[in-house]
């Protein structure tokens, strides 16, 4: 299915152009001049819904066709978290590309289904290149090899439509895994490791460490003390002899 998306060249600032029907945006790529556009806000989110930003996208600006182009960046306003700006890229469809291809999870791990447990997710989605024509929206990762908890799915594991290349993560990074509920046990095991220190014992402890403190020096006092009355106590019996 053909995706389109309409603009119209703008003259003014973003600032100026933002309004709650429309989004300023920027169209760029393939050694062109950067170009200034306005989007209907309504008819481009409807279409990011759908195309994402691995999908070609056929542009029209005005009435003639500009070529096809990607979604390569959104930004929001941070308080509405409405779009407010933007940025699409000129693709050539004669050579090899690089994007950003969402990972859909399908199906349910058998051993998840039998025993219950947690589906660990580590990759949302891969880089690929890519001529144009091959690229895709998504790549599928099928959960139900994971028939036990030892089971693992990597990113060499994934199947990959023929002319796409995935460049990152790593061949051997791991994608999704099954791991067992905890037990009861194990469950207690992490409470207790959790649980706050006893307030009472370390008030009770630095008092001790006061009191030690303040505690005057056994009769007889220091090593050094006790050492010079010694010599003084020679002393006094030599003047006697």
């Amino acid at each position: 299915m053909s995706l389109k998306i309409s603009a119209s060249v703008r003259t003014e600032q973003g600032q100026k152009m933002r309004t709650k029907t429309i989004i300023p945006a920027v169209v760029y790529g393939m050694g062109a001049p950067a170009a200034s556009v306005a989007l209907n806000h309504d008819e481009f989110v409807k279409l990011y819904a759908e195309a994402g930003e691995a999908s070609l996208i056929d542009l029209l600006l005005g009435d003639k066709a500009d070529g096809k182009v990607l979604i390569q960046d959104i930004a929001y306003d941070p308080v509405s978290d409405r779009i407010i700006h933007v940025d699409l890229r000129r693709i050539d469809m004669n050579k090899v590309m690089t994007a950003t291809v969402e990972l859909r999870f399908v199906g349910e791990s058998p051993v998840i289904k039998a025993q219950g447990g947690t589906l660990m997710r580590s990759v949302e989605a891969v880089e690929v290149k890519c001529l144009p024509k091959d690229l895709v929206s998504h790549i599928d990762v099928d959960l139900t090899v994971l028939k036990t908890f030892d089971d693992v799915i990597k990113i060499k594991n994934l199947i990959v439509p023929a002319g796409i290349t995935i460049t990152s993560p790593h061949a051997e990074d791991l994608i999704a895994k099954a791991t067992a509920a905890l037990t009861e046990d194990e469950i207690k095991a992490m409470e207790q490791t959790a649980a706050p220190a006893d307030l009472s014992k370390i008030e009770t402890a630095g008092k001790k460490k006061e009191e030690e403190a303040a505690e005057p020096e056994p009769q007889g006092g220091s090593v050094q003390g006790k050492a010079e009355a010694g010599v003084k106590k020679e002393e006094k019996k030599e003047e006697k002899k």
